[in-house]
């Protein structure tokens, strides 16, 4: 019976009685090299571009997860990986997870969102205190009472602080989390404005969710590229206010992430 696993009367026993015990776990692969403790999940490659070129040496290339990149750099003298980029909330989900397994604790995720507050708008910055679940990961993760956690404010105040003092317009509230983008329809972009939500993103929820499971630090950065809230859809890729958000987005993140990790 050599190579076998025997599970013992009470390894047998626990597996019995916890039903909702994983069957596949994540997991360090002997080839892989691990992440630094402090880590950005990027989910554009635009942004992942601009994160890169900020580090004095570029970062170098450490892992592949699945269809996601992972660098590791030196920015202020801390060790940080940069991973992306992802789309939506069960790409992100699994990246995540792999992170973690591979020694990441403290994430900043960064992308870009839709407005649906006339008082949001494009080239602001929205920092999530919490997020409404649309996306179909989060309830896979079952953190008791079926509400989903914050994200944590060690990350979120010295960002929005930070934000704050380049001269970013930041907006902290709540994000609406949707896996269909091309049914964000009238009536929900209605039925969310009014219940305040700021604007809609597609992985904020779920990350919140693993990130609770498995108690790790994590706070979301959104700079918002397009408007719903007058029920037509106004983009502004293009626009210099976005393109310039993006950047001070970039560099308080980093400044944040080097000076956090020092403290410790």
């Amino acid at each position: 019976m050599s190579g076998l696993a025997i599970p013992t009367d009470a390894s047998a026993a626990a597996m019995e009685t916890d039903e909702n015990l994983a069957l596949i776990e994540p997991r360090k692969g002997k080839r892989e090299k691990a992440l630094p403790p402090a880590a950005v999940l990027i989910f554009t490659p635009l942004d992942l571009e601009v994160f890169s070129k900020r580090f004095p040496q570029r970062p170098s290339m450490n892992n592949r997860i699945y269809l996601s990149d992972a660098y590791a750099g030196e920015y202020g003298g801390v060790p940080i990986a940069l991973v992306g980029p992802m789309l939506g909330a069960p790409q992100a989900v699994m990246v995540l997870e792999k992170m973690i397994a591979l020694g990441v604790r403290k994430v900043f995720a960064v992308g870009w969102c839709g407005s649906l507050q006339g008082r949001v708008s494009v080239g602001d910055v929205v920092v999530p205190d919490s997020a409404v679940s649309e996306e179909g990961t989060s309830d896979h993760y079952p953190l008791g009472g079926g509400a989903l956690r914050g994200p944590s404010n060690e990350l979120r105040d010295p960002l929005i602080a930070d934000l704050s003092a380049r001269g970013v317009k930041v907006h902290e509230g709540s994000v609406w989390t949707t896996d269909a983008p091309y049914r964000e329809t009238r009536r929900k972009v209605l039925q969310y404005q009014s219940s305040g939500v700021l604007a809609v993103d597609m992985e904020t929820s779920a990350l919140l969710a693993v990130a609770a499971f498995r108690r790790i630090r994590l706070a979301v950065v959104l700079t918002v590229s397009d408007e719903l809230h007058s029920m037509h859809w106004a983009h502004g890729y293009r626009e210099p206010r976005f393109l310039e958000a993006r950047e001070k987005v970039v560099d308080a993140v980093l400044s944040v992430v080097a000076r956090t990790m020092k403290e410790e």
